[in-house]
């Protein structure tokens, strides 16, 4: 760092604030190891288990939200679009279903 009167202010001042708030750390981190001995303490009498084995292998958390929903359409059973999915997709979408329910139209009739 430069020796200009800018970076000797900071420097002084930065000084300053480590002596007025060294008190406040210092006792603020004795609180942090105090509290860290306590759960060594708590950890001595209680037994930590990892969540593989809390957890049933056969139980899986599945959402059933999405679980009527259709794949290729994306539309739940009362036709509705996902949240998520923005209305220039779900046009698209929509598109692509009509087109493949175009109905017949006789022809030589002709208005």
């Amino acid at each position: 760092m430069a020796k200009s009167l800018r970076s000797k202010w900071k420097r002084k001042m930065r000084a300053q604030k480590r002596r007025k708030n060294g008190p406040k750390e210092l006792a603020r981190l004795r609180d942090v190891l105090k509290a860290g001995a306590l759960l060594r303490e708590v950890q001595d009498v209680a037994t930590l288990v990892p969540p593989q084995k809390v957890q049933a292998p056969g139980d899986q958390n599945k959402m059933d939200t999405d679980s009527k929903r259709n794949k290729k359409t994306l539309l739940d059973e009362h036709g509705q679009y996902p949240v998520w999915l923005n209305p220039r997709q779900q046009k698209k979408l929509k598109a692509k279903r009509v087109k493949g329910k175009k109905s017949k139209v006789a022809k030589g009739l002709a208005w």
